[in-house]
């Protein structure tokens, strides 16, 4: 992408965007005005239910396309994204994302290859959630945050576990004994 940035020929094609710590990119059941990858930072994805309570999907970094699955669909953003840290993406306009999917093959080989990624740990988390108890997940997801130099709100871990804040207290009760 920032081959494709450094050379474009219309300057409007991609464009290198900022998002400061807690600022949304995409909003849940909104368009997509463009398809970002993300150069620096984390995002994480998740649904707001109608009752208010957020499930977060995955987090994504550095490397990573979102806005495309609604791009290919024609769809609105099936969930939010938020930076977790600063946040520089390259947006590209769609008409162009499509320019690049019908010609590129480097970019569809990709985009194969991130479809596949995400398969495989959506289920590989999804199995582990029911496999394992709360507690060993817990140990699991603080010693992979541990190693990122990052930090999750309560709400953020419970969301993620798909859990209460209060079942998370006892989980975090029930790894200090």
């Amino acid at each position: 992408m920032k081959e494709l940035y450094d050379n474009q020929q219309r300057r409007e094609n991609i464009i290198k965007k900022q998002y400061s710590k807690g600022q949304k990119l995409f909003f849940q059941n909104e368009r997509a005005t463009k398809v970002m990858f993300i150069k620096e930072g984390v995002v994480k994805c998740f649904f707001t239910e109608d009752n208010g309570k957020e499930y977060i999907l995955e987090f994504l970094g550095k490397g990573e396309i979102i806005g495309e699955i609604e791009f290919i669909r024609k769809i609105v953003s099936l969930c939010n994204i938020e930076a977790m840290t600063d946040v520089t993406v390259y947006a590209v306009s769609p008409g162009y994302f499509a320019e690049l999917i019908k010609n590129d093959i480097k970019l569809n080989n990709l985009l194969l290859d991130a479809f596949a990624e995400r398969i495989i740990n959506t289920a590989s988390r999804a199995s582990f959630q029911q496999l394992y108890t709360i507690e060993h997940s817990l140990a699991k997801l603080l010693e992979l945050l541990s190693k990122q130099d990052m930090h999750m709100s309560k709400e953020d871990i419970a969301s993620y576990l798909g859990i209460t804040v209060r079942s998370l207290n006892r989980a975090f009760k029930g790894l200090s004994e």
